[in-house]
């Protein structure tokens, strides 16, 4: 009868726990697609584009600012700059 138990505990308590754990995952991974929520972000990325494999052009809004950056294995780098840029479509 003891080990009956026992064997119950060891099976299912890592079944439920790795439950959880997934359900928890999963809510913050679709967290941020619930319909209705206010976005928190300061920094939305509007497009990025490739220029070459090692370097990719990306358009940001910022504070009311569209910046045009530069990303690559050396860093980023801000290419320019509009101020109110989020009004433009």
């Amino acid at each position: 009868m003891l080990w009956s138990y026992i064997l119950k505990l060891v099976i299912l308590l890592p079944l439920v726990c790795g439950l959880m754990i997934g359900c928890l995952y999963l809510w913050r991974r679709l967290e941020s697609r619930i319909p209705g929520k206010p976005s928190t972000r300061l920094v939305s990325v509007k497009e990025t584009m490739m220029i070459s494999p090692g370097l990719r052009l990306a358009v940001l809004d910022f504070e009311g600012r569209r910046l045009l950056v530069s990303v690559g294995r050396g860093g980023v780098t801000l290419v320019d700059k509009v101020e109110g840029g989020m009004d433009r479509a």
